[in-house]
């Protein structure tokens, strides 16, 4: 706390494109500035995946060292170690096991780049610890746990942001500020969507012997106990029910979260999905390659689109928002955004708005707002906020219920629940081998 306390009075280091978009040893010279007792300490759980590329941009930040790597897969942890240390990052701590990290007194701020079924107890763990967290998204794996998630940081007053780092990006800021102005007139549709093209089927294997080094009862933590497969484990984890929701949770995250932004939207009212294992129906994947989900709120209707082994998605683009109005459509997606007039016997009802391209880090600038949070304590300047990520992952929970239960489902806000008793059971994970969900 008194690092942090020094660091609130100190002057802000000035965040532009040009130090947003440095590499990690660009920065290395910049970090030397800072002593040793200004620095905001960071313990890193689970860096294989995202969870090391966070890492990568939060020791951008000049006041940031790393003290902590933890990973269940000493295979992954050796691999860290030695790319860090041909940057001339030193790892004072190596741990396997995620509690450790949080008994680290020296440890300030935890990233959480587990499976999505680790979030929710890592996270809570963490704010009773008296950690600030940068998780992964999304944030929960089911509805229950994003409350759970809510309530932690709350209840001890932590910094936590989500990565839903689109949220850090000028271009799509500017997007959402167009549909705001009402030029698009009457918004009574929103597309979201995936497809992906270079996400292929997911051949069947055996199950083994877990590789040598990886503590898989403590990878499975929560989870139903299962044998060892590789097909469940590192990134492919993303398609079984055990540890995450497949594309709508993956990705859904991301788009959803841009069309819930525009329309200022809370929760659906009810929901209807349709989908299945249509490209790969005898693959390894549990969850479906080809899923569409319409959501209804007041006054307009979502829909969410995804498809895995195919790339030509709506308006030409494998991801992506539109939101269609009365007057024109607004496409935003990765690379940009634009304005594509309706046209009514051949006069156009708005002027269009030529491909307005991004130009920033959005990993980078959402990295800098998070340690400026840190410093400030200032949790309304977070850009993605445990609220908002919790929302989201809710609404893309809400579809993977839909889809699971095979039934247009309607939600009952003031009583936090669905209408439908099947659709009420899965608003919970399910807890195994001794582990509870956390409650606040």
């Amino acid at each position: 706390m008194k690092r942090r306390d020094f660091l609130q009075s100190s002057t802000k280091i000035a965040i532009g494109a040009g130090i947003a978009s440095m590499l990690p040893l660009d920065l290395l010279a910049l970090k030397k500035r800072i002593g040793a007792n200004d620095k905001i300490n960071i313990g890193a759980i689970g860096i294989n995946g995202m969870g090391w590329a966070d890492l990568t941009a939060l020791l951008k930040v000049p006041e940031t060292q790393l003290v902590a790597l933890c990973d269940v897969d000493k295979n992954v942890l050796n691999k860290r170690v030695a790319e860090l240390a041909k940057r001339n990052v030193q790892v004072k701590n190596v741990y396997t096991d995620y509690r450790k990290v949080l008994d680290n007194k020296d440890v300030d701020v935890v990233i959480i780049g587990t499976p999505d079924h680790w979030h929710c107890l890592i996270m809570t763990d963490a704010c009773a610890a008296g950690k600030d967290v940068y998780c992964e998204k999304p944030a929960g794996n089911s509805i229950i746990e994003c409350r759970s998630m809510v309530d932690a940081q709350q209840k001890y007053n932590r910094v936590v942001q989500v990565g839903q780092w689109q949220r850090s990006n000028k271009h799509y800021r500017d997007a959402i500020d167009f549909v705001k102005t009402g030029k698009l007139g009457q918004v009574r549709l929103v597309k979201a969507w995936a497809y992906q093209g270079w996400m292929k089927s997911v051949p069947k294997k055996p199950d083994t012997a877990a590789p040598e080094g990886v503590d898989y009862k403590m990878w499975l933590g929560p989870a139903e106990t299962r044998p060892f497969n590789e097909n469940r484990f590192h990134f492919n984890f993303r398609w079984y029910w055990d540890y995450a929701g497949g594309l709508m949770t993956d990705w859904g995250v991301h788009m959803i979260d841009y069309a819930l932004l525009g329309m200022d939207s809370p929760v659906p009212k009810s929901i209807m999905a349709s989908g299945g294992k249509f490209a790969y129906p005898d693959d390894a994947e549990e969850t479906p390659d080809t899923l569409t989900t319409v959501y209804e709120f007041n006054g307009f209707n979502m829909l969410w689109e995804h498809a895995t082994g195919i790339n030509d998605g709506p308006y030409s683009r494998d991801h992506g928002v539109a939101f269609i109005g009365n007057n024109g459509t607004l496409v935003v997606d990765r690379g940009g955004w634009e304005v594509i007039p309706e046209k009514i016997n051949g006069q156009l009802k708005m002027e269009a708005v030529s491909r307005q391209k991004a130009v920033d880090n959005g990993l980078d600038l959402h990295a800098v707002n998070f340690i400026d949070v840190v410093k400030s304590r200032k949790v309304s300047d977070l850009h993605c906020p445990i609220q908002a990520g919790a929302h989201v992952a809710t609404v893309c929970q809400m579809g993977n219920i839909a889809y699971r239960t095979g039934k247009k489902i309607f939600w009952d806000d003031s009583a936090r629940s669905f209408t439908d008793s099947d659709a009420n059971k899965l608003l919970a994970a399910e807890y195994h081998n001794g582990y509870k969900l956390p409650t606040v």
